[in-house]
C-alpha cells in the first residue's frame, strides 16, 4: 500500500455532525483535497449518526478520482444510541460478528471493494484479541480490509494484539496541549514495535478553549509565528510533526485554504529550542 498523505482528511464534521455538506459539496472537497496532494480519508461508521459514510460514498462516485487513488480509513467497535440505532446504552463491541457486519456496512456505504485500513475504534474491557484477529484474517484473505489497526488503545492493550494479528496503526489524541503519549510509553512501543501513528485532534484545545494553559501557549506561539512566517495552526501542527514517530494529523477541517495550509506547514522545521519552548508552554513548568 502506497503510504499516506502527509495529512490526513478527517471526515466526522462533512455530514450531520458539522457542516452538512451536500453530495455536491463533499464531491468538490473531496476533489479539491485529492487536487492538493491529500488523499487518506478518515472516516468511522457513527459519524453523522451512521450517516457520514454513505453520503461521502456517494459524493466519491460522483467525481472522477480513480479509487486506486485514494485510501480510506474507518473505524468500528462503538455501538451509539441514535435514531439509526435505538438502543438504550452506549457500549463497545468487538464481536466477530459486528466488526464482520460492520466492515460490509461500510463497504457498501463507501462504495468499494476495499478498506485500507479498518481500525478497532475503542478498546473495550470484553475483547478477545483471538476472536478479534480470527473475523480479521478473513477480512484480509477476502480482500476486503488491506490493514488492520486501533485507535485510542494503551501499549498494554496494543501487546495483547500482536501475539494474534498484525497492527499497522494506532490513533490517538495527540497534540502540543494533550503530549501524553510521548511521555507514558505509547509513542515508543509503537514505534519499537513498527506501528504507524495518526493523532486525531492535532491542534489540541488551543482554538477550543481560553484556559490557562491556551493562554501559556499563545504568548509563546504568537511571536514564534512571526519568527516562522506561519499562522498559530501551522505552528501547532509542525510541533506535532517534528517528534521522530513521524506522526500523521488527521485534520478535520472542511476547508480546501485550511487544507492547503496544513499542508504547508510539513514543510516547516522548528529549531529545537523552539520545540521545547512550546513543550513548556503547554506543561506550565520546566521539564525536570
Amino acid at each position: 500500500m502506497k503510504p499516506f498523505s502527509r495529512i490526513i482528511s478527517g471526515t466526522m464534521t462533512w455530514g450531520a455532525w458539522g457542516s452538512k455538506f451536500s453530495i455536491k459539496q463533499m464531491q468538490v472537497l473531496i476533489e479539491e483535497a485529492v487536487g492538493l496532494g491529500i488523499y487518506t480519508f478518515d472516516h468511522a461508521d457513527i459519524y453523522g449518526d451512521y450517516s457520514t459514510e454513505q453520503e461521502f460514498g456517494k459524493a466519491f462516485k460522483e467525481s472522477t478520482i480513480p479509487r486506486e487513488n485514494v485510501q480510506f480509513i474507518t473505524k468500528c467497535g462503538i455501538q451509539m444510541p441514535c435514531e439509526a440505532r435505538p438502543l438504550n446504552v452506549k457500549y463497545y463491541d468487538l464481536s466477530g460478528a459486528h466488526i464482520r457486519m460492520s466492515v460490509e456496512n461500510s463497504l457498501k456505504k463507501l462504495n468499494t471493494d476495499y478498506i485500507d485500513v479498518l481500525l478497532l475504534h475503542r478498546p473495550s474491557p470484553l475483547m478477545d484479541p483471538s476472536i478479534i484477529a480470527s473475523e480479521i484474517q478473513k477480512l484480509q484473505k477476502e480482500g476486503k480490509v488491506k490493514q488492520l489497526g486501533v485507535s485510542n488503545f494503551t501499549s498494554s492493550q496494543m501487546q495483547l494484539f500482536q501475539k494474534e494479528v498484525l497492527l499497522s496503526w494506532n490513533q490517538i489524541e495527540c497534540s502540543l496541549t494533550h503530549e501524553i503519549s510521548m511521555f507514558d510509553g505509547t509513542l515508543d512501543f509503537m514505534k519499537f514495535k513498527d506501528i504507524g501513528a495518526m493523532a486525531w485532534n492535532p491542534l489540541g484545545i488551543y482554538f477550543k478553549e481560553d484556559s490557562i494553559q491556551q493562554q501559556r501557549v499563545q504568548e509563546v506561539i504568537i511571536p514564534l509565528c512571526k519568527k516562522y512566517n506561519c499562522s498559530e495552526d501551522q505552528l501547532l501542527l509542525a510541533w506535532l510533526i517534528h517528534h521522530p514517530s513521524k506522526i500523521f494529523p488527521v485534520v478535520g477541517t472542511t476547508s480546501a485554504a485550511r487544507m492547503k495550509k496544513a499542508l504547508e506547514a510539513t514543510e516547516l522545521e522548528l529549531d529545537i529550542t523552539d520545540w521545547f519552548l512550546l513543550l513548556e508552554a503547554s506543561m506550565g513548568k520546566p521539564l525536570p
